[in-house]
This record gives structure tokens, C-alpha cells and sequence, in this order.
């Protein structure tokens, strides 16, 4: 079978992060089918292990490593379950995407390549050891569990990095924040109507990889509106909504105010405006953001009181988002950036979920102390979790050498040697493998963690190729 085909096969088992019990439980069948050697551990992570070739017998072993999971976005119209439905895989000439739902590329990919290799029976190869984890979209908690005594190598091959020709070598680290506004609520006017005031038509995108593109935070945008709406006019939140996945830049975010009907008019003129404001700002970077405000159904009877609504816009408005500090060291990489990705109106209180990132530790603190800060400000709990290590540049890395020569030798052309603003298990890895020696690369995979998602095939065949010859030559 070919890695494309490897592929479609895991295509058709939700994977989305926490949810990887039934994919890590048909890798673990995929080996014993084999008879390789196969550890399924506490939280899911797979381990497989397979024998060198003849000649390769007594070398030292390499790690090929990826992550089970993924990301579940989708498209609002679109009608799936991340949880019982498989991904439904469209091939458009040399690129394959899913029908309105996030592809799992990323990083399917890494997965598809190891099961081709432990399947192949003509490639000369050293002892592999395959490790594949679980959660490293929403935490990266099976890197952070992986019992590291029970792999022997210390060359460890990546596969999540989604540019061809790119060898990353460094990654920042990062940390989720939820900061809890307490609700109160109060009775709306029985006179008052209810309406339904959305952005969508963002482009979003990885929360590390894109963010630097300075493109649209739905969540953003809806306080802006919220702020200038509720300053003009006398007006009650009902409920607010945006984004998906705190690592994916949000698409879209909805509230629901109550207003009297005579201020409609006034209220679309604001919006139109703000509407106006957005296309001009984001032309170049999210040029299709849209803005709506459609009468709705009341559905939920009482509204945030005057206070919660300020403060909730309040955060809206002031969590820091985006790029917030640039590299002095690598040209053109961010160093420290904040997504507000995922807000929800729960019962008894607002939630505002964030995913930090930055290669420098003590700036990753200082902005959660930032948020901590506005937290106390407004009243509210503010929880961090998934606090994950940066994976910083090692000048002395064997493995890095060997591979950008045999790149050059292979392609005629030296590959690029960067850093990523980006959440790689790598981090961590330092810490459970001492003294290992890694690297990152895989094929061109564009716009992961959203519904636009898609990768390249011709890509990933050349990938497939430089990674066989990669393995055989160590």
C-alpha cells in the first residue's frame, strides 16, 4: 500500500484529540497482525518496534515519530460528528481535503509514512522504533506521560512539520489559560427583540503557524462591535459564542443581544459600519469577513447583567492577541503571540480559553501574568494547564548535519534550517530521552486546523522517498 492509501485508512476513524482510543487500539492491532513487537500504554500512546534489516541488525536504533490525533473543525453548515463520523477525503489533482471539516493532515501524514514503513519489506533500515502519541493538539499530555525508558534511540525523526523542504529545529513552548467570568442576570425588557449579531468569513488557521499571516480573531472582532453597539444603544447580551479550538484562530463568534426594535436601524448602521472598518483593515489578510445581524428567537429568557456585559466585553477587547513580540534571533519568526480561541457562555459564567506561545520561557510567563492580571481586573478565575517546554536550537546536532548534506546531495538544493512558532512534542521529548538528537520535517500540508485544510500528494510521495533513504543510510 502507499503512504496516500495508509492515509484513507486511518481517514476513517475519528482521532480528534481525546477521542483516539479506537485508532490507537487499531494500531495496536495493525502490529500484533505483524508480529511486532507493540506497547499500548495507559493513555493510549503506541509504541512499535521492528528489527533492522539484514546488515542493519547491530545499529543504533531511530525514533520516527508523530501524534494519532487531530484537530475538529468544521465548516457551521456543515453536518459531522468528529466523534462516530469518518473524514470524508476529496482529491482534486494533486491535492486531497476534506468536505468541510478539518482533513487530520496534521498529522495523519506522520502516521500514514510509519505504518508504510513497518509494512515495507524491502527497505533497508535500522531497528525503528515508531512512537505515535495522543493529545498533542490540545496539550501534548502523551509526550508529557511517555515513559521514556522504553525506547533506545537517540535519533528521533519528527514528522509535523508542514512545509516541504523546511527542517525545523526549534519550537517555542506554550500553555492553555481559561479565565472564568462569574455571570449575573438580570430580566431583558418583555418589549425588547432578539437579534443575532455574527462575524464568519474569516480565513483562521494553526494558532502558531499562521498567526504571524496577522489575520482575523473572530472573538476579537465581535467585542469591537459589542463595544460600540452597547455604547450607542440600550441593549442586553443574551449569549456569546466563538471559535472551536483555543490552538485554531476563530472563523466565527456569534452573540445574541435584545434591543428595543426601534433601534434596529440604528443598530444595522453600526454594524454595517464596523463591517466596513474590518474589510479595509484585514483587505489583504481576511478580505471576506462578514458581518450579520438577523432577528432570532428568544430562546433563553434572562440576560448578563449590565456589569458582566461590561466586563465580558472588556476581555473581549483587551486579552492580548496575536503576534505580540518578533524574534531578535531568527528573521521574520514571532517569538510570543497570544489566541483568544475559543469564548462560551456557560451556565453561572463566560469562559475565554487562550493558547500561549513563545521560545522564550520567562515572555511565556510574563503574558500569562498579562491575562492573570486582566482576570483579577474583571472579577474572574483564570486557570492555566498544558504547560509545555520550548525545544530549543541545538548547534551541535549530528543528525541535522547528516541530513541537510544528504538533502543537498539528493536535490541538487540546501533545505531550509528553521525554527517554529509552534507547538512541537520535541520540547518535551529533551526532557523524557536524554541526550537525544532530533529534527522535524514532512511534506506541504496548508491551512491545518480549519475546514480549508489540504495536503499535497506529489509532496508527500517525495517525503516518503527522502525519508526511506534517510532511514537507510543512517
Amino acid at each position: 500500500m502507499t503512504v496516500l492509501n495508509y492515509f484513507k485508512e486511518i481517514s476513517k476513524i475519528p482521532r480528534g484529540s481525546g477521542n483516539e482510543k479506537r485508532i490507537s487500539d487499531w494500531l495496536y492491532g495493525f502490529a500484533k497482525e505483524r508480529g511486532l513487537f507493540v506497547i499500548q500504554d495507559a493513555v493510549n500512546n503506541i509504541i512499535i518496534k521492528k528489527p533492522g534489516t539484514q546488515g542493519y541488525e547491530d545499529a543504533d536504533a531511530l525514533i520516527i515519530q508523530g501524534h494519532m490525533d487531530m484537530v475538529c473543525e468544521k465548516n457551521a453548515d456543515k453536518k459531522h460528528d468528529f466523534t462516530t463520523d469518518p473524514i470524508q477525503l476529496i482529491t482534486e489533482g494533486d491535492m486531497v481535503r476534506a468536505d468541510g471539516t478539518t482533513l487530520g493532515a496534521d498529522n495523519g501524514i506522520a502516521v500514514a509514512m510509519a505504518l508504510a514503513l513497518l509494512d515495507s519489506k524491502d527497505i533497508p533500515h535500522p531497528p525503528l522504533e515508531i512512537l505515535l502519541t495522543v493529545d498533542e493538539e490540545m496539550g501534548m499530555s502523551g509526550a508529557e506521560t511517555l515513559d521514556g525508558s522504553l525506547l533506545a534511540g537517540r535519533k528521533l525523526i519528527n514528522l509535523d512539520t508542514e512545509e516541504e523542504g523546511v527542517f525545523c529545529v526549534s519550537c517555542a513552548g506554550g500553555l492553555k489559560m481559561e479565565t472564568k467570568l462569574p455571570a449575573e442576570y438580570v430580566d431583558p425588557p418583555e418589549t425588547y427583540s432578539h437579534f443575532a449579531l455574527s462575524v464568519k468569513g474569516l480565513k483562521g488557521g494553526h494558532s502558531g503557524m499562521d498567526i504571524v499571516k496577522g489575520r482575523a480573531n473572530s472573538n476579537r472582532l465581535l467585542g469591537r462591535v459589542l463595544r460600540a453597539v452597547f455604547t450607542e444603544l440600550d441593549a442586553r447580551l443574551i449569549s456569546l459564542t466563538g471559535g472551536m479550538k483555543m490552538n485554531a484562530i476563530p472563523r466565527e463568534s456569534e452573540a445574541v443581544i435584545a434591543i428595543n426594535a426601534e433601534d434596529y436601524d440604528k443598530a444595522a448602521e453600526i454594524i454595517k459600519s464596523y463591517e466596513a472598518v474590518f474589510r479595509n483593515e484585514y483587505r489583504a489578510r481576511d478580505p471576506l469577513v462578514e458581518l450579520g445581524f438577523t432577528r432570532t428567537e428568544a430562546g433563553n429568557n434572562r440576560a448578563f447583567s449590565e456589569e458582566t456585559t461590561r466586563k465580558a466585553i472588556a476581555i473581549l477587547c483587551l486579552t492580548p492577541q496575536g503576534v505580540l513580540e518578533m524574534s531578535a534571533d531568527i528573521h521574520g519568526l514571532p517569538e510570543t503571540s497570544n489566541n483568544l480561541g475559543v469564548v462560551r457562555a456557560k451556565e453561572g459564567y463566560i469562559s475565554f480559553a487562550c493558547a500561549l506561545r513563545s521560545s522564550v520561557a520567562s515572555e511565556k510567563y510574563a503574558l500569562r501574568s498579562q491575562i492573570e492580571t486582566l482576570a483579577e481586573l474583571t472579577g474572574s478565575v483564570c486557570e492555566s494547564s498544558g504547560d509545555y517546554p520550548e525545544w530549543e536550537y541545538n548547534p551541535h546536532s549530528v543528525l541535522r548535519d547528516r541530513l541537510v548534506k544528504l538533502y543537498e546531495e539528493l536535490y541538487g538544493r540546501k533545505p531550509k534550517v528553521e525554527a517554529v512558532h509552534a507547538g512541537l512534542e520535541c520540547g518535551i521529548f529533551t526532557r523524557k530521552l536524554p541526550g537525544v538528537d532530533m529534527i522535524s520535517f514532512g511534506p506541504d500540508i496548508f491551512d491545518v486546523h480549519s475546514p480549508d485544510e489540504h495536503f499535497s500528494v506529489s509532496s508527500a510521495e517525495r517525503i516518503w522517498d527522502f525519508l526511506t533513504r534517510v532511514i537507510t543510510k543512517l
